[in-house]
Order: C-alpha cells, then structure tokens, then sequence
C-alpha cells in the first residue's frame, strides 16, 4: 500500500524540467577523447610508418670466386700424396699419384687455388671420377672474405640491394664479440640445388645440409672492411675478436628486408 501510494503521488507531481540531463559524466568524455586521438595516431602511422623486418638463414663464408672439386680421372691405387691441405697451388700443379693398370697417373689442380680439404690418402682405392680434393679459386693471400647466405627463395624478393646484413659467425662467441657486418652485393634470383651449391662450395655435404628445406637463393654478401680490428673487417663490437676470419667457416646471417608501410597489409 505504501509503494502504490509513493507511485501515485509521482504522477501528481509536476515534471522536473528545471533539472539538467547529464548525457555523459566526465570521466566518459576523457574515455573517448582519449580513444579517439589513438585512432587518429594509429591510422597516421599506418600509411606514413614502416615497419622493418629481417630473414634469417644459414651462412659460409668463402672467397668470392668459390670452390670446386678435383676429381681423379682414372681409376687405381693413391701411391702419394704431393700436397697438404691448407696450401696454395697454381693451376696443372700436382695433387697425388694414382697407380693403374698402364702405370703411374698424377693428379692435378684445374685452376689455381688453396687446397681446403683433401679426400684421398695413400693406399686408397679410387674410381674413375671420385672426388680426391677440394680447391677454393684464391688468386692472393689477401683476396677479401664474402658471405653466401642461402635464404629461402619466397623471401628472395623483398631483399633490396645494398640491405645490412648481420653476420654471428659460429667460431666467435657473440657474446663477447658482436656479429660481423656486411651488406648485400647481389641476389641470385635462381634457386639452386644442392649439386649446384656443392659446385661453388666444394663440399657435398654443407650443401645437402644448405638445401635441407628446399632450394634456397645464394645471397652473397660483401663484408664491411676496417682497419681497426685484428680480423679486417667490421664488427658490432668495438675492436671484434683477436684472431683473423677462414674461409668455409659457418655463419647465421641476418638479412635486413625492405620497409613495409602498415597500410599496405590491409590492401589486396
């Protein structure tokens, strides 16, 4: 009884039209002035922003001439080996001799180069066209050092010419020493198998191991040179490691891509 009462003497009374509407407190206002002025900043930055982005792939480096395998024209017994590996040798310079059936065979180099590893030892069996050494195209001592980083061939594309490129190199600790720098000089635009990567590299295996995911882009890298360090070549630390770089050493190598604008990823 009470309540009806209440409801009735509500109706009687006049409309309180004296009273302002409060639409939104204050505490809303800043909501959505705040909510606003984000929207306005991100859409700003989605066409006037970029966004950088790297890729990441296995790496060597090498001289920039490559590598390639010396293989024995006749098959026989290795009665000696004339070389060591590590060392220089002119083109037509002698390898090891190979005993047959006719008599005596020397194996020689193809071109010059720096033997980087040696397949044949004396007393061994060989066939014809085995593989007995490895011989990197060196024409000095001081012919610089690039890297070959094999990436993906769907990321190939957006590599610009001239992209920086990080290097953590597997002999030296990052930690301590930063990563090697260097920039893009060219893109094979061609994927390459592993028979062809183990062309250029002289090594079977590394290039199986490269090819693991399916045929990769060879990406060559030319190092940034300085004259600070013991090495030759610029590091992301001050002075680098104490100790100079070798070719076929094994590298991660990360490539930066070309800017993307945020806008971009909301157009077909």
């Amino acid at each position: 009884m009470q309540f009806r009462q209440q409801a009735l003497a509500k109706l009687q009374s006049p409309e309180e039209l004296d009273i302002p509407v409060r639409l939104a407190r204050p505490q809303g206002w800043l909501v959505l002035s705040v909510t606003v002025l984000a929207m306005a900043a991100a859409s700003v930055w989605a066409v006037t922003g970029s966004v950088t982005s790297t890729v990441g792939a296995p790496a060597v480096l090498t001289h920039g001439q490559g590598s390639y395998l010396l293989q024995s024209p006749v098959a026989g017994q290795v009665t000696a080996v004339l070389t060591e590996q590590g060392r220089r040798l002119p083109a037509d310079a002698p390898v090891l001799k190979v005993r047959t059936g006719d008599g005596e065979t020397v194996v020689r180099t193809v071109e010059a180069g720096r033997i980087s590893a040696l397949a044949a030892t004396v007393g061994q069996i060989i066939t014809t066209g085995a593989d007995v050494a490895a011989v990197e195209r060196i024409a000095g001592a001081d012919d610089p050092l690039y890297a070959t980083v094999y990436v993906p061939a769907r990321n190939a594309a957006a590599i610009p010419a001239h992209a920086a490129v990080d290097l953590t190199v597997q002999s030296v600790p990052s930690q301590e020493y930063g990563v090697l720098r260097g920039e893009v000089k060219s893109v094979d635009r061609t994927a390459q198998s592993a028979r062809q990567i183990a062309a250029f590299l002289g090594d079977a295996q590394l290039a199986e191991q490269f090819a693991q995911g399916g045929r990769p882009v060879a990406v060559t890298v030319e190092l940034r040179r300085s004259s600070a360090t013991r090495s030759g070549y610029a590091w992301s630390s001050a002075a680098g490691p104490p100790y100079p770089l070798t070719s076929m050493t094994l590298a991660t190598g990360s490539i930066r891509l070309a800017d993307e604008r945020p806008v971009d990823w909301l157009l077909p």
